[in-house]
């Protein structure tokens, strides 16, 4: 046991370090009007300057016109106007609806990506990619709370250390009411992806982002900045827009809430940038260094624990139905040796639960699964190879 628990630690640190090398999948997620595609734009040139061009993927299929390079765009395999028509369906539903046809080649995607992380021998000069950036629709639920998206994201965690980028409007985010509506956002995205995450406050040209790291590190600094919103609200406006209501049971909501987010913003990377100016980019490549660092140390030892549960539960409905189906064999061939006109007579203590029997019984059904599966395990067997195992079975009688 210890030799085994040994081998599995020296798989798990071995895993680790190739991990270590892949490169970093970048999903960039924001609400409408965050600055998100700007963001993109700006971390592409970054890469582009520093001679470490991006493999970059686009999923909004309703985007027009896309201010970077795509490797891979959505809008060349599906288009977004017809599965509107087609299906006869809205704005949000036919993104939807296209991101559930776009992720039937995510396998495709996912190859592609491993391609490009290894050396190409026919092209010695191109370098294996070290980013993949990741643009995704403004509706966030849309990607976030879908079957398809849920898709995308596991299957890049699965081949790469993956790391979520929430983009956050600054200006916006000024007042407490707002702030503590974007944390709860995040919070939700954090847990249901169960990835990494760097909050990116974006357009610090507008506005600085020191107020929100100083709310995250500092609980009075908080309820100072609540208080003053209250005030400003009966007064009449708040800076950023939206105050906290006017309400009693608002600030008290928004109280509690900050004392439960406490623990979360501790496992959060908070870094200001400004996507016009180009300002912060460094901190961010720092943050999502550090980022994968966690992805490789807590993250990846989950996700193989969970692939390895999946596996174990796999092989055990298999086996399952294979005894199911040995059975049923045992007492098919039972009842046809049996002659139809044949007396059983009543029924004795002698002929109820023989221990013979039970022997002759277990001895016929592994002799019958070891036959069918050495059959099944001889690739050069011509019986088996277009026949069913009824039609082995038929033919070893």
């Amino acid at each position: 046991m210890a030799s085994s628990s040994a081998d599995a630690a020296s798989a798990g640190d071995a895993a680790a370090t190739d991990a270590s090398s892949l490169p970093v999948a970048i999903v960039c997620i924001g609400m409408a009007g965050s600055g998100k595609t700007t963001f993109m734009r700006r971390v592409n040139a970054h890469l582009h300057g520093q001679s470490k061009p991006p493999y970059v993927i686009n999923l909004d299929p309703a985007v027009l016109n896309v201010p970077f390079e795509s490797n891979i765009d959505i809008r060349d395999s599906v288009n977004y106007e017809e599965v509107m028509k087609q299906y006869n369906l809205g704005p949000n539903g036919g993104i939807l609806t296209s991101l559930n046809l776009f992720a039937t080649k995510v396998d495709q995607i996912v190859n592609l990506l491993e391609k490009r992380a290894k050396p190409d021998p026919e092209k010695p000069d191109r370098k294996p990619i070290e980013n993949i950036l990741v643009d995704t629709p403004g509706q966030i639920e849309v990607f976030v709370w879908s079957a398809s998206g849920t898709i995308l994201l596991e299957s890049l965690a699965s081949s790469f250390p993956t790391v979520i980028a929430y983009i956050i409007d600054t200006p916006r985010t000024a007042s407490t009411s707002t702030f503590m509506s974007n944390m709860l956002y995040a919070c939700s995205i954090l847990y249901k992806t169960k990835l990494p995450m760097i909050l990116v406050f974006n357009k610090t040209d507008v506005k600085d982002a020191s107020f929100a790291r100083e709310w995250m590190t500092d609980f009075d600094a908080f309820q100072e900045a609540l208080h003053r919103d209250e005030e400003a609200d009966a007064l009449g406006g708040v800076e950023g827009g939206g105050g906290v209501g006017g309400s009693g049971y608002m600030g008290s909501l928004i109280n509690s809430m900050s004392l439960m987010l406490e623990e979360f913003y501790s496992h959060l990377s908070m870094v200001g940038v400004s996507s016009r100016l180009g300002t912060g980019m460094d901190d961010f490549f720092a943050a999502v260094e550090e980022k994968k660092q966690e992805f490789v140390q807590d993250y990846l030892p989950e996700l193989q624990r969970r692939r390895a549960e999946r596996e174990e539960q796999k092989h055990a409905a298999r086996d399952k139905e294979l005894d199911k189906m040995m059975k049923g064999m045992s007492v098919g061939g039972a009842s046809a040796d049996k002659k139809p006109d044949e007396d059983d007579g009543p029924d004795v203590v002698s002929d109820v639960g023989s221990d013979d029997d039970d022997e002759d019984d277990e001895t016929t059904k592994e002799g019958l699964q070891a036959r069918y599966q050495a059959a099944m395990g001889e690739p050069d067997n011509s019986v088996m190879a277009d026949a069913s195992f009824a039609k082995y079975l038929h033919m070893q009688r």
